[in-house]
């Protein structure tokens, strides 16, 4: 099976589903989206909880819901075809695609270019390194979704979190409704790492005890967990000798982060961000290698779907115009600088044509540590091209801001986002 693909498009959920109806929207005939799962949608068909879609579709949805938004907008279009169960084994540079299939086995897929949209993974207790026995009993918050929300089973009773990251807390409370006694949520920073309105509305409103500067010093238990130990942190995240505690519990889920998933990106040899762990991009979400184009949380995590989706439309935007031939000319490079308690910004650098009338330059960003009342402010040289004040900057929530077509002109070489205290 060998056929030429204008956009062919790795990876099946959110940001796979949008950059397909993009690339639809702006000309390209003939559309393929691979997804591994047995279904589109991606994580979000075990994200069964509201609170999705409030920037993208203006109202509120499930994750099955959301989900079931974007699918609904590629099908019925005999430009976009969709492949599930369909594993990728390779992506060459001359835009190659190779994968495999129960029913067609080892396919080999053509395209004039290419949108990586392979999401993330969890990291596991074997990256954090927790000290202690090897029992039954410890779960990635992610693995623990699947298994109540989509296969219907119950990892434990007596549960402990560690991790303040949005799955942990929303696990959280999934658990408590189910009737089992979540103990503890654990956080090894001063601060947590997951939305406001999720600490409030998963433990705060289930009493769920939240400790941070606090982690596991051991897991107890042969067969089974039976309990762990606990002790609060240093400023260099280091055990304090005195402050250990135990805790009874069966079960022990893992919300200590996302790792963007990009072993077909390395396979590539893009250039790769390593504050993000995840390609690095233009405006346009093209990446080092020309026709490759990456967005979603393979090239940053997001907290919100909406804006994955918003990322996604981009990438697939111009992977359509590339296929077309209408991308080209010469680019005017420019560096984009996180500085000033701004840890990562997305893009990296900004790829600037002579006619700026069709270009929109928008920014996506995390800062380094929780701030109250500070302005972020991006520059070109002296030029300051946008300032906006923020009541709360939080490492957890990600920022999003547009330059203005205005200061498109005061554009030099690089251009500096940072706070201002």
């Amino acid at each position: 099976m060998n056929q030429l693909y204008d956009v062919i498009i790795v990876g099946g959920g959110p940001a796979g589903l949008s950059a397909a109806y993009s690339a639809w929207q702006n000309g390209a005939k003939k559309i393929i989206v691979v997804e591994r799962d047995r279904e589109l949608g991606g994580i979000l068909q075990q994200c069964i909880h509201n609170g999705f879609g409030l920037h993208h579709f203006k109202e509120e949805l499930t994750g099955p819901g959301y989900a079931h938004r974007c699918i609904e907008l590629i099908k019925d279009k005999p430009e976009i075809e969709t492949m599930v169960d369909t594993m990728v084994l390779d992506v060459l540079d001359n835009k190659t695609v190779i994968a495999v299939n129960p029913q067609k086995g080892l396919i080999k897929l053509e395209g004039k270019t290419v949108i990586l949209t392979m999401g993330c993974r969890e990291r596991t207790r074997g990256a954090i390194r927790i000290p202690g026995a090897r029992p039954a009993g410890v779960f990635t918050a992610g693995a623990a979704q699947r298994m109540v929300n989509m296969e219907g089973f119950l990892p434990g009773h007596k549960i402990v979190i560690l991790g303040s990251g949005d799955i942990g807390l929303i696990m959280a409370r999934r658990m408590s409704l189910e009737g089992c006694k979540v103990q503890a949520c654990l956080e090894i920073c001063p601060f947590s790492n997951g939305l406001t309105r999720n600490i409030v509305q998963c433990l705060n409103d289930f009493d769920i005890p939240l400790y941070l500067s606090h982690t596991i010093v051991a897991i107890h238990g042969e067969k089974r967990v039976t309990g762990i130990t606990v002790a609060k942190v240093d400023e260099k995240m280091t055990p304090i000798p005195g402050t250990e505690f135990d805790i009874e519990c069966d079960t022990v889920l893992l919300s200590v982060g996302l790792i963007p998933e990009n072993e077909l990106s390395n396979g590539l040899n893009l250039a790769m961000y390593p504050l993000t762990n995840g390609p690095m991009v233009d405006q346009h979400r093209e990446t080092s290698l020309d026709g490759f184009f990456a967005a979603g949380n393979v090239v940053h995590v997001h907290d919100l779907v909406d804006f994955v989706s918003d990322e996604a439309e981009i990438a697939g935007k111009y992977a359509a115009l590339k296929s077309q031939g209408k991308l080209s000319g010469d680019m005017r490079t420019v560096k984009v600088a996180a500085i000033d308690g701004v840890r990562t910004c997305v893009p990296q650098k900004l790829s600037l044509p002579a006619d700026m009338s069709d270009e929109k330059i928008k920014l996506f960003m995390r800062v380094g540590a929780p701030h109250r009342k500070v302005k972020l402010q991006i520059k070109s040289g002296d030029n300051v091209l946008l300032s906006k004040p923020l009541p709360v900057a939080k490492p957890s929530e990600m920022i999003a801001v547009e330059i203005p077509a205005a200061k498109f002109n005061l554009i030099g070489d690089e251009i500096s986002v940072g706070l201002v205290l």
